[in-house]
């Protein structure tokens, strides 16, 4: 905040011509994040999801299922209102470094595995950038997948030697 304000004082650039380069539709989307995730927690939702994941054998209370269901949840609803929902429930000491390892580089695996990577779609096309085969998801999918599944491999090792000598 003290840097945008240091940035909207300065008088190099006026005001407007700052403004208008905000994303401001990707600053709604990020605030909507934010306010559906506190109504699913404060309707319940993420602890009934948590407690139908321990009855089926996923207690994101050990290291391992806290690893797979943020894998293959920050593919199904994107990696940031994953961890958000899950952080409540992560208290273990390995909990922090696994959903930022997982959630990272699991978003990697699908398009919509992250936030980011439909930003950087959606930048792309705006300046005229196309893939040269298939979609964006095709595109990604021949090169994310391949990446995704060694990185995790990695960082799920690091993590199972970490808890090893810890």
């Amino acid at each position: 905040m003290a840097a945008g304000a240091a940035v909207l004082l300065s008088r190099r650039q006026g005001t407007h011509a700052l403004l208008t380069l905000v994303d401001w539709p990707l600053l709604v989307l990020f605030a909507a994040l934010f306010i559906v995730n506190h109504a699913l927690h404060e309707q319940g939702h993420d602890a009934h999801w948590l407690s139908s994941l321990r009855a089926h054998g996923l207690d994101v209370s050990h290291p391992l299922a806290l690893f797979l269901v943020t894998v293959l949840g920050s593919n199904v609803i994107s990696n940031v209102p994953l961890v958000m929902l899950l952080l409540p429930a992560a208290s273990h000491p390995q909990a922090g470094p696994i959903l930022t390892l997982a959630s990272t580089l699991a978003g990697n695996l699908f398009l919509v595995g992250s936030i980011a990577n439909l930003i950087v779609v959606e930048q792309s096309t705006r300046l005229g950038v196309r893939p040269r085969h298939g979609s964006w998801a095709a595109v990604h999918l021949r090169t994310g997948v391949p990446i995704a599944l060694l990185t995790l491999l990695v960082a799920g090792g690091w993590l199972w030697l970490r808890a090893q000598f810890a």
